[in-house]
């Protein structure tokens, strides 16, 4: 969490009241980072938390925090809105009957409202409340609200599941993005820790050049869709030399293989034939380079 705030430099992260000692771990990180390495530059800005005290920590149905652990959750896409009603229909309430003033400022039910309504709607259900309004109609008006919310939601959500290409897609993008940002700060991250590329000296000598190996012919083993084992020699360019015969285990072909890597006169007993234009000379020279190496 910290690295995904730190990383793209974010002011002001929205976050429950559960999550502000998040942010201020990442603030810490950050704070100490610009004190070892920074050198005058702070590389990292300090993010603050932005808390939206209405909903800064959003009840479930028993009054607990919302958890799938405490199963108190409101469903917002499995279910429909059946699943929606019957969620909000076991919303805790007090025992207070049609008729009697109830309290909106201490009720679950309002608080689960008013992560969904405006200003003018949380109003108006507070006032209804306080002259009476039963928890029956409370709770079918906070479903209608989320409903209409949700519905719109609830169809997108559907077609996107029935379509996972456009979410990888978008996805895809999204990263792309991220790493436009992310990956010139990360290396002007490294270079301020040290982590640096080592590029030569160009006064120093240079380095006594390194022989390379000349390519060899290889033996390629492999299993085909009949289920049959076969190995094939291939010449240093990559051209075919041999190819085997089919074998019902992979130990009988590597047995071939090991035997023509050590005894270049067994190709003569070998259950191999010769690729078009492929001399018996070309085959022995392969197998005598190999043989030696």
């Amino acid at each position: 969490m910290a690295a995904d705030i730190l990383m793209f430099n974010a002011h002001r992260v929205p976050v429950g009241r559960d999550q502000v000692q998040h942010i201020e771990m990442a603030r810490d990180l950050a704070q100490r980072f610009n004190h070892l390495f920074g050198a005058g530059k702070d590389y990292f800005v300090l993010p603050e938390a932005n808390i939206d005290e209405r909903v800064a920590l959003l009840p479930g149905l028993d009054g607990r925090k919302m958890s799938k652990s405490y199963d108190n959750t409101v469903p917002l896409f499995e279910g429909g809105s059946k699943g929606l009603r019957e969620a909000i229909a076991r919303v805790v309430t007090d025992s207070r009957l049609p008729g009697e003033p109830k309290d909106p400022d201490t009720a679950h039910l309002v608080a689960l409202f008013d992560a969904f309504a405006n200003d003018a709607e949380r109003t108006e259900l507070r006032t209804n409340l306080r002259a009476g309004m039963g928890w029956g109609d409370a709770k079918g008006a906070v479903t209608e609200r989320i409903e209409r919310e949700l519905g719109p939601l609830r169809e997108h959500h559907a077609n996107l599941m029935a379509h996972p290409e456009r979410i990888e897609a978008v996805l895809m993008e999204g990263a792309r993005k991220a790493r436009l940002v992310a990956a010139p700060f990360l290396a002007e991250l490294r270079h301020a820790v040290g982590l640096r590329r080592m590029v030569a000296n160009p006064a120093a000598p240079a380095a006594p050049s390194v022989k390379t190996k000349a390519a060899l012919p290889s033996f390629k083993q492999y299993r085909e869709a009949d289920g049959k084992f076969y190995f094939k020699l291939n010449a240093a360019d990559g051209s075919l030399l041999l190819q085997s015969a089919a074998f019902e285990s992979g130990r009988d072909a590597g047995a071939w293989v090991s035997r023509l890597k050590l005894e270049a006169t067994a190709v003569l007993d070998a259950p191999v034939t010769r690729a078009d234009g492929v001399t018996a000379q070309a085959v022995a020279d392969a197998l005598a380079a190999l043989n030696a190496a």
